[in-house]
């Protein structure tokens, strides 16, 4: 069996942020970036960052959008498309749930607005056609949009469908009223399981799939094509999220998974550095962990490109 992992990392804007500012004479001397090659030089890892199209104002004045990350790097990141990849996630960390009920042109137009910075800054090789929406669900348009705009991959959710009944307190922090404003039909309620159980009561939308569906395509090398609007469901994680996990746990659940054709794997950006508030020292050894035990494993890292 020629099995198969894939890793990404979900928010990714400050990396950069810092390389726009400190101009290093490479990428790869900036340390988040420097440790993601490490992980790929040592164990063969490859890296679909999902970004942000700018900073919040949640973390104060610190303002830094894509159109301000010079050119300057752009045969580097063009070299680098083999392991390094970039993507839409969002146009940047609030509100939480930004796509549950899109229009079709307001993903169109967020999509649009980081892949052609992605485009100017990394040329055009470095994006990847696979797509993870912040928080996850997305609507029916915004399927559509993302289909058209060349996405190829959705990640779904899944399980059991429930119906909202009005009452606010089932979701928490206040995400009742992200799926009140323009309500879709398909937007409803599902419960996550895993490890963050703050989240565990949430919103799904049209891109959530019946378990027995899911079951179909899940730790396998294989898509879902959704006709209706040309997007193919694929499970893009479902392994460990790294920042929800510690070093041992990690390595646990990664041995309760070898031997399945595919494996995702994910984490998230601001974990790494020291200023967020839940800062995690031991974010470059995860990293590296998880790149060592899947390479002994004996998987092969691919790009979403290499996807099916």
């Amino acid at each position: 069996m020629d099995k198969k992992a894939y890793f990404f990392i979900d928010d990714t804007i400050w990396v950069f942020r810092d390389i726009a500012r400190e101009k290093p004479a490479s990428i790869f001397d900036n340390a988040f970036m420097k440790m993601l090659k490490k992980a790929h030089d040592d164990n063969g890892l490859t890296v679909q960052l999902n970004l942000f199209y700018r900073t919040d104002f949640f973390y104060g004045n610190d303002e830094f959008t894509l159109a301000e990350m010079p050119d300057t790097y752009k045969e580097e990141f063009e070299a680098s498309t083999d392991w390094l990849r970039l993507a839409f996630h969002a146009k940047q960390e609030f509100p939480d749930y930004p796509y549950v009920n899109a229009t079709y042109e307001d993903v169109k137009e967020n999509y649009e607005r980081i892949i052609n910075e992605i485009k100017r800054f990394a040329g055009e090789g470095s994006i990847a056609n696979a797509v993870i929406p912040h928080w996850l669900p997305i609507s029916k348009e915004g399927c559509r949009a993302l289909a058209d705009c060349g996405v190829k991959f959705l990640s779904p959710s899944a399980g059991p469908r429930k119906e909202f009944t009005g009452d606010d307190s089932v979701l928490p922090y206040g995400h009742a009223a992200r799926l009140r404003q323009n309500r879709q039909p398909e937007t409803m309620l599902y419960s996550r399981g895993g490890k963050n159980k703050a989240i565990d009561s949430s919103i799904c939308a049209y891109n959530h799939l019946e378990q027995d569906v899911f079951d179909s395509i899940v730790w396998k090398n294989k898509s879902i094509l959704d006709e209706e609007t040309g997007i193919r469901f694929k499970q893009l994680g479902g392994g460990p999220c790294l920042n929800l996990n510690s070093l041992d746990d990690i390595a646990e659940r990664l041995a309760q998974l070898n031997g399945s054709e595919y494996i995702g794997t994910a984490t998230h950006e601001q974990y790494f550095y020291p200023d967020y508030y839940a800062y995690q020292p031991d974010y470059p050894e995860k990293v590296y962990l998880l790149s060592k035990i899947l390479k002994e494993y004996g998987y092969r890292f691919i790009t979403a490109d290499k996807m099916e």
